[in-house]
């Protein structure tokens, strides 16, 4: 698992050092710097993604469309160079996943740290430094390489290649979308264009055996509908293929009484909801999932439903970091915390306000096992008592 993420001169900030959790939440005021840590995974994630021998990292991707070097450098302290450190802890002696029926192992922690830099018109940034730790050493690697031998001792770079990122620009309502083959590549898609593609090729693909709701089979398509129910009731998908054209279709209803819909006439809030299911669903243990803006065309009861089941996901294992601005979505895992599906300390929330010499980039509230936070910056998701307050003459 991802415990911290650290940023030099990368984008708004001179240096950020955010500690990770199985869940971590990411809110505070537009443009502050919350997708900015999702960025700088997604776009180690593009480049490893073409070749763990890249000697650049790629800027413009089918992930993420950055543009060129000057956009990504911290202009007030960066001039030309940044870099991405990441701790992780992995068990001792392997990448892999411990023994579910096992003793937990003994875990180690692992740093990998990437040094870049560039021309101001650039389009990918080119490597400069390589920095691995296991606990025992620090060594300098050739930086000929992002991912040198060396790095390959724990399951990172593998997790990294797999990263499942969800952009807040979601796909809509579609009347088909591409057809993939089974053993094609199971990325979910930026947008989460692949989500009825991956339903129709591994529907019958085992999901994480703590993510299963029971009542439903243990496979992805039905456990994607059994989901997909507990948003919106009634819910039933049709997922269907048509060969000749290359095309999955998708069908929807959300009532015994009505045929199934086309996606167009079953509503937004559906299709936005799709992606992150099926995302989760297509997950191994320990894969990293990032999620911007997942109440997008949500009522609320969706939004804090939203916020259980990611905390769902996180407890069995899948590491999840979501970016919000819905407090719905926050009470959603607070709730989670209090019933006893997730930790208070596997779940971090983070408020980040725009860079000024007067308050910190970054505030780090804590949950308790009521789901209590422990202290609430101005602006962390208190605008409806502000509003209220206002309405009955009390500021």
């Amino acid at each position: 698992m991802l415990t911290q993420i650290e940023l030099r001169h990368f984008k708004c900030f001179e240096l950020l050092k955010l500690p990770l959790a199985p869940l971590t939440l990411l809110a505070g005021a537009n443009a502050s710097g919350k997708s900015t840590v999702l960025q700088a995974l997604g776009l180690l994630h593009q480049s490893v993604k073409v070749s763990f021998r890249s000697k650049r990292l790629l800027l413009n991707g089918p992930v993420l469309r950055l543009g060129r070097t000057v956009d990504v450098i911290d202009q007030v302290h960066g001039r030309r160079s940044c870099s991405i450190t990441l701790l992780d802890s992995a068990p001792e002696g392997s990448g892999k996943a411990p023994d579910p029926q096992g003793a937990p192992g003994k875990e180690q922690e692992l740093v990998y740290a990437w040094g870049f830099d560039g021309e101001p018109a650039d389009r990918s940034l080119k490597l400069t430094s390589v920095r691995f730790e296991d606990g025992t050493a620090s060594q300098p690697l050739s930086h000929e390489e992002l991912i040198p031998y060396e790095m390959l001792v724990g399951s990172l770079p593998l997790r990294l290649e797999d990263l499942r990122y969800l952009t807040a620009e979601r796909l809509g309502p579609r009347d088909s979308y591409r057809l993939r083959d089974s053993e094609e590549d199971s990325a979910i898609g930026p947008a989460g264009e692949n989500a009825a593609a991956l339903l129709e090729a591994g529907g019958s693909s085992k999901v994480i055996p703590d993510l299963l709701l029971a009542g439903a089979p243990p496979t992805r398509l039905l456990q994607a509908q059994a989901r997909m129910a507990s948003f919106f009731p009634g819910c039933v998908l049709d997922v269907q293929q048509i060969p000749a054209a290359g095309v999955v279709t998708l069908g929807i209803r959300t009532s015994d009484d009505t045929p199934f819909h086309r996606p167009v006439h079953t509503g937004f809030g559906l299709t936005q909801v799709l992606p992150i299911v099926v995302a989760a669903l297509s997950a191994k243990y320990d894969d990293l999932l990032l999620i911007e803006n997942p109440e997008v065309h949500l009522h609320p009861a969706g939004q804090a439903r939203m916020g259980v089941f990611l905390a769902e996901v996180a407890a069995a294992g899948v590491q999840v970091l979501v970016e919000t601005h819905s407090d719905h979505v926050l009470n959603g895992i607070r709730r989670a915390v209090k019933a006893g599906i997730l930790e208070p300390q596997a779940a971090s929330l983070h408020f980040f306000s725009p860079r000024s010499e007067d308050a910190p980039q970054v505030q780090t509230p804590t949950l308790d096992a009521e789901g209590g936070v422990d202290f609430w910056p101005d602006g962390f998701f208190d605008q409806f008592d502000k509003d209220l307050s206002a309405l009955a003459g009390w500021d």
